[in-house]
């Protein structure tokens, strides 16, 4: 039942530590363990940090442009 519970939350809520954990390539339990220690020393403002990054994630493909007018670039060099 607790396993049940732990794995639904790591997928359901905002997804930023396993993010974060990917990016550096380590696992999002200790990106989690970092932040509880860091929301600790800094009396919980990297609270909002974590709630503006959420909101980035779960809206990403409004942030992250892909298409330019239609067309796709493969890199920064293809200015056109």
């Amino acid at each position: 039942m607790i396993n049940r519970i732990i794995d639904w939350f790591e997928q359901q809520a905002f997804g930023v530590c396993s993010w974060w954990g990917k990016k550096l390539g380590i696992r999002s339990t200790t990106v989690r363990m970092y932040f509880i220690y860091l929301s600790f020393f800094t009396f919980g403002s990297p609270i909002i940090v974590y709630f503006i990054m959420a909101f980035i994630l779960e809206h990403k493909k409004y942030f992250k442009p892909s298409h330019y007018f239609g067309v796709k670039r493969r890199s920064v060099w293809d200015i056109e």
